[in-house]
């Protein structure tokens, strides 16, 4: 398991699908360590600190292995060429990672890095700035029919993080599975 991205962004006006709002969306790529604190990476600021950001969302991490689908139903929806790659942050993950995905996460795991703890704290819910930005809008309902929403991870022991490192996942309790999680919330 590794991290290949660490992306960050600052919130501003963003125009995408004829509306205007306020989005750190889509973040951009870091090089080199980027501390982490109790409320995320440095040099990121979410938009919307009601539903992302804070304590227990500190961190959004999302699989590398779901980049293929989106690169798919983008190409659909004609918002980009079959062969054009999602986009670095386009998700709006701080953290794109190889080696996990939801079905293997559960409320309370641990990602452990050689400079910080993270533990997983709930799944990402799309909300209509992911239909915009994406650039169509069933963006947000096929996030939630494939299951495909990412993490958001709590702080556990602040430090730094880069691109590159590999990770250990530590077993939570493993009670509550974030893919299940996140189906069972869009009900």
């Amino acid at each position: 398991m590794r991290v290949l991205q660490v992306c960050t962004g600052t919130a501003r006006t963003v125009s995408a699908g004829g509306l205007a709002f306020t989005s750190a969306m889509p973040r951009r790529p870091v090089d080199g360590p980027v501390a982490v604190g109790p409320l995320g990476l440095a040099g990121d600021e979410p938009a919307d600190l009601s539903v992302h950001g804070g304590l227990a969302k500190a961190v959004y991490a999302y699989p590398s292995e779901h980049l293929p689908f989106w690169q798919t139903v983008r190409a659909q929806a004609r918002v980009a060429a079959w062969d054009e790659p999602v986009p670095p942050g386009l998700l709006g993950e701080n953290l794109l990672l190889q080696g996990v995905r939801e079905h293997e996460l559960w409320i309370g795991d641990r990602l452990r890095l050689p400079g910080c703890t993270l533990v997983v704290s709930a799944p990402r819910r799309p909300c209509h700035k992911f239909n915009a930005v994406m650039g169509f809008a069933q963006a947000g309902r096929l996030m939630q029919q494939s299951g495909f929403c990412g993490a958001y991870l709590a702080v556990l022991e602040p430090g730094t993080l880069q691109a590159g490192q590999a990770f250990e996942l530590q077993p939570g309790p493993r009670e509550v599975n974030l893919r299940e999680l996140f189906k069972a919330q869009g009900a």
